[in-house]
């Protein structure tokens, strides 16, 4: 099982990072890695000076607006995130700022409220994907004298089990053993579960399930809170389909625009190369995992569209 960052000494935190940057660049290539984790330093250093003469020329602070980019690993965030970190009124804050997170995890909420107020960014984005069971509650508790929005991205099921598999393994199945066995409160993957999926969680074998079958599960389980929480309800907050913005990059870049009150620029979609709709072969999954994620599916893509048509007048 991986170690949990909540847990673990800095010194074997720092160990096992290193260790899985150097297997994911070898298995995926260092290349992917430097893009996915935008470690170029030259693209760094521009977009650096970029942000800074915005900020001389305007006076935000403190009313920047929060914006958290949420859901599930693996399911395209950096993808959204990169566009918009394009403009200089973004100023952007992922898993690895020592500045609003601690190991994934954002901050103390007064910590994150002070970052907000002193930037001055029309948009402050975190990236709290650890933290996802917490978007309503950061919505409506942080305090920031700008209201805060989510997006809630996510991915088709098989498309995010296959880049989950390759980049953690089976880590998926040893955390819902352990939640299963009734273990594992600390763990993040059991915040915000409710009675109904903890039940769920136990119904199955661990020791019979395949590393496919627990990434699907847990694919649901998690996208699963976007309705749990009321997020489908709200104004506030955007559902977007990761496998949607790599068809059409513009009509999901404007939809994202539109929801933040935020002006379209052909930029913020540069950098998605548009793909046509690819039918790999479906993964063998356990049939009632298989179920549940179809139909979750489907309620996801029934709320992006219909929160899509309402932005752009559709």
């Amino acid at each position: 099982m991986k170690l949990d960052p909540a847990t673990t000494s800095r010194l074997r935190w720092t160990a096992f990072r290193v260790r899985e940057h150097w297997r994911w660049g070898r298995t995926q290539g260092f290349g992917r890695l430097i893009e996915e984790d935008q470690l170029n330093p030259l693209s760094r250093a521009t977009l650096a000076v970029t942000k800074w003469r915005w900020r001389r020329t305007h006076a935000i602070a403190p009313a920047a607006i929060p914006v958290y980019v949420v859901g599930l690993q693996r399911s395209g965030t950096n993808m959204v995130v990169r566009g918009l970190e394009a403009s200089p009124e973004f100023e952007v804050h992922n898993e690895n700022s020592g500045r609003a997170f601690r190991r994934f995890r954002l901050l103390p909420d007064p910590e994150i409220r002070a970052l907000v107020e002193r930037i001055g960014h029309r948009y402050v984005l975190f990236k709290p994907l650890a933290d996802s069971h917490r978007t309503a509650e950061l919505l409506d508790g942080l305090g920031t004298q700008s209201p805060g929005r989510a997006i809630w991205v996510y991915r088709s099921v098989d498309g995010r089990v296959r880049s989950a598999l390759a980049k953690f393994g089976s880590n998926n199945l040893a955390v819902l053993r352990e939640i299963a066995a009734g273990r594992g409160e600390e763990l993040w993957q059991r915040q915000g579960l409710s009675p109904e999926l903890l039940e769920l969680v136990g119904r199955f074998d661990y020791d019979r399930l395949t590393p496919e079958s627990a990434a699907a599960l847990f694919w649901y389980l998690r996208n699963a809170l976007f309705f749990e929480l009321g997020l489908d309800r709200r104004e506030d907050v955007l559902p977007v389909h990761y496998d949607a913005l790599v068809r059409d990059p513009e009509t999901v870049m404007r939809t994202v625009c539109a929801f933040l009150d935020f002006p379209y620029d052909a930029k913020l979609s540069a950098h998605v190369a548009p793909r046509g709709e690819r039918n790999p072969t479906p993964l063998v999954l356990d049939p009632e995992i298989r179920k549940l994620c179809s139909a979750m599916q489907s309620r996801l893509d029934a709320a992006a569209g219909a929160r899509s048509a309402a932005l752009l007048g559709s």
